[in-house]
């Protein structure tokens, strides 16, 4: 698991002027999926799912996680398969970034169209030692961002765009107050159990099946 370590100020003043500089020459054209400036749309929840499912699992995720990486490429599979394709569980993502890259990854996912942001999150995870780890992550997330279309401008004006990166931490902060999530992934049952680590799909199991009972 990892710790949560993310401050308000690391998240606004995160980056430096030279990486965003650096953007310009990677030549990318005009965007036409940005929906970022439609803050309503880019803060609300992202589910999958049942809507009226008697399970409710949230997960607190950071992108620049390697063990959220490994459940998502491993666990989430085999949930989504038993639980959420059969209708029997809602699952929302909620963010959780742990550092500075991390909240832009988190902004670029959620400034794709909704229908498009289950395959932003695999491309983010699937390419995630790429990112995290380069010299300067923030050009790594422009050229992700040229996967979903959105050029340049539009990929400086997501991580530039405060109240989004704001909503972002909110939601993080919630989970830390309310839930007491302080590690990534951690996992919310129907609002009551909490379920922190890549655990493995037996864990899951256990659990869910007092609830299905």
């Amino acid at each position: 698991m990892s710790s949560y370590s993310l401050r308000r100020r690391d998240v606004l003043i995160g980056g430096s002027a030279a990486a965003l500089l650096g953007l310009s020459g990677l030549g990318l054209g005009a965007s036409s999926a940005f929906a970022a400036s439609d803050l309503e749309t880019a803060l609300a929840p992202r589910t999958i799912g049942n809507p009226d499912a008697p399970i409710r699992m949230a997960e607190y995720f950071s992108l620049s996680c390697s063990h959220c990486a490994n459940f998502h490429n491993g666990t989430f599979k085999d949930l989504k398969k038993d639980w959420i394709d059969t209708g029997k569980i809602l699952f929302e993502y909620r963010d959780f970034p742990l550092q500075g890259p991390a909240i832009y990854a988190h902004a670029l996912a959620r400034s794709v169209p909704v229908a498009a942001y289950d395959g932003m999150l695999d491309i983010l995870f699937k390419q995630q030692t790429k990112w995290t780890t380069a010299p300067d992550p923030v050009t790594e997330l422009a050229k992700i961002a040229r996967i979903a279309g959105i050029g340049n401008d539009a990929f400086v004006a997501i991580i530039q765009n405060r109240p989004l990166l704001e909503g972002i931490v909110a939601i993080a902060q919630e989970g830390y107050s309310t839930y007491e999530i302080n590690s990534t992934p951690s996992f919310v049952i129907n609002n009551k159990t909490v379920i922190r680590g890549d655990r493995g799909y037996d864990t899951f199991l256990a659990e869910l099946n007092k609830l299905a009972a």
